[in-house]
């Protein structure tokens, strides 16, 4: 099994974000949330896209689309 360096050092910090605050889960997302806090606009907020700019995938048949095949 192939193991993937940025997943273990993700795994190993939310251990020791987790052994910080005794495993408790409100806790650790309070702390989260004032770290971000002090972030300010270094934060990326991606606006939603309208639905109407949303690309659609065709579906199985798209037979319509390729007339002449």
């Amino acid at each position: 099994m192939y193991e993937d360096p940025i997943v273990e050092e993700v795994r190993e910090a939310r251990e020791r974000l987790a052994q910080k605050h005794n495993f408790d889960v409100a806790a650790i997302f309070e702390e989260l949330r004032r770290r971000q806090g002090t972030l300010g606009k270094r934060l990326v907020r991606r606006e939603r896209k309208k639905i109407a700019e949303q690309i659609a995938a065709p579906g199985r048949n798209s037979a319509p689309l390729h007339p002449g095949r």
